[in-house]
């Protein structure tokens, strides 16, 4: 656990960080966020005393941090910044291995660490250990420089806007690396961003700062229904208005009603060809009363199909269902979960309403935010 207790640091003049109280849990992702100059980056480089506060204590794990050698407290926890700082002269697993090495690990002690952790991030040994920084990507520097941070196994890792200058793509995927690897291996991170985007997408908990002060802390969800004050509310902007639009939208409202529908007495070739008159490679399974009994694709009919047999004794039940009334927002996580990629829309008699998919989602959030869209 880290703990601030009255926390002030000033720079001639100017006040920082002001009075700073707050806690911060074992093993959770916590974002720090506002905007330039609040104080989120000095508030971050406190903890490894690399800023030094002018009053108040930092407690870790119940420690006053001011007390502990600075050197050894550095080493104990994890720090990524932007501009990475790979030793150009040393290969990737050098580069990881660092701390370890001042640490006195042993070869056989460090070596394996190393190997695990490229493979946490899709980079295997036998191909990149003995690379020199200049042969990778960008994307691929800024893993080596998450590893390193986490080469010593240290409980508590430091993030300071690591993915800022990375390419879109390249960033979203390490934020999935990182969520990922930290929730395998239980690590407390401090993460420092001015994207709220990147906040809401990887923190358990969001101390949004301004002027040196906290605003609110909270977890995403409740920052986004309840923010505290009216920065907060501007900073979220088009992510209050989504959040707006999809509290106040049902099932039936994103759904397509043109939906393909089957006896589950119908035989596979008869099913096969009504599929492909259609242009689909899936259809919805009906019982004789009309209603749902599950789906069947052509891959399904493909694999356990034989001429004859009647779609329904090897139909599949693992695509999610909702009622035409469920909220938007739990709809939604049904549909990114869904092995099919769409969901089954019921009404309350179980037949069949119609189907959510990506499409039909992406339109109708487009309509109630912007209008009518064009077909």
């Amino acid at each position: 656990m880290i703990k601030f207790e009255n926390v002030s640091k000033s720079y001639g003049e100017s006040k920082v960080l002001k009075d700073l109280s707050f806690q911060i849990k074992q093993g959770d992702f916590v974002v720090l966020i506002g905007p330039s100059g609040c104080g989120k980056t000095t508030t971050l480089k406190t903890i490894n005393r690399l800023i030094q506060p002018d009053s108040g204590k930092i407690l870790i794990d119940g420690k006053d941090s001011a007390q502990l050698n600075p050197v050894e407290l550095r080493r104990s926890i994890g720090y990524v910044i932007q501009q990475i700082g790979l030793f150009p002269n040393m290969t990737v697993e050098e580069n990881i291995a660092v701390v370890p090495k001042l640490l006195k690990y042993p070869k056989e002690k460090w070596q394996p660490i190393v190997k695990e952790l490229l493979t946490l991030v899709g980079m295997p040994y036998e191909e990149n250990a003995h690379k020199y920084p200049s042969e990778l990507s960008g994307g691929q520097q800024q893993r080596i420089g998450v590893l390193r941070a986490l080469a010593a196994s240290p409980p508590i890792v430091l993030m300071d806007e690591p993915f800022g200058a990375l390419d879109p793509i390249t960033r979203e995927s390490l934020q999935e690396e990182v969520r990922r690897i930290q929730k395998k291996l239980k690590k407390t991170i401090v993460f420092v961003t001015h994207d709220m985007d990147e906040a809401l997408k990887m923190a358990d908990v969001i101390v949004f700062m301004s002027n040196g002060r906290i605003l609110q802390m909270a977890s995403p969800e409740e920052m986004l229904q309840h923010p505290a004050d009216p920065l907060i509310s501007e900073f979220m902007g088009k992510h209050r208005s989504t959040l707006n639009v999809n509290a106040a939208m049902t099932a039936a409202e994103f759904m397509k009603t043109r939906v393909l529908k089957a006896a589950r007495s119908m035989q596979t070739l008869q099913s096969i060809e009504l599929m492909r008159n259609r242009d689909v490679n899936s259809m919805i399974v009906i019982n004789d009363d009309d209603t749902y009994a599950g789906t069947v694709s052509l891959d399904t009919i493909k694999s356990h199909g034989k001429a004859g047999r009647a779609i329904g004794e090897f139909m599949e039940i693992t695509v999610p269902t909702v009622n035409l009334k469920d909220d938007a927002r739990d709809t939604f996580e049904k549909l990114y979960t869904s092995p099919a990629g769409y969901v089954v829309v019921l009404n309350d008699d179980m037949t069949v309403a119609g189907l959510i998919t990506k499409t039909s989602m992406a339109k109708a959030m487009g309509d109630a935010l912007w209008g009518e869209m064009i077909s």
